[in-house]
């Protein structure tokens, strides 16, 4: 079975547009995970999603990315992407 190949992206956000960049990114589709990070890189929280995962399973995690918006004033976001 070949190995599955993915590459990571980095975005820096203001935390009032970290929610909307999530679900943008999301919609976009093909992601494994996304990580977010405060501005000193600390991992913050992490998302691993499967393949076909949206709506009501996705939604406890948006609501935990909202919160945590609320309390971060920069953030970077890092996705991984299948190839």
């Amino acid at each position: 079975m070949p190995e599955e190949k993915f590459r990571t992206e980095e975005f820096r956000v203001d935390g009032e547009q970290l929610l909307g960049k999530i679900k943008n990114l999301i919609k976009e589709g093909n992601i494994r995970r996304v990580i977010i990070q405060d501005k000193e890189g600390k991992v913050v929280f992490e998302i691993p999603l499967t393949f076909g995962v949206v709506g009501a399973l996705i939604a406890p995690q948006l609501a935990a990315i909202g919160a945590i918006a609320a309390l971060l004033s920069e953030a970077t976001v890092v996705v991984e992407k299948s190839e």
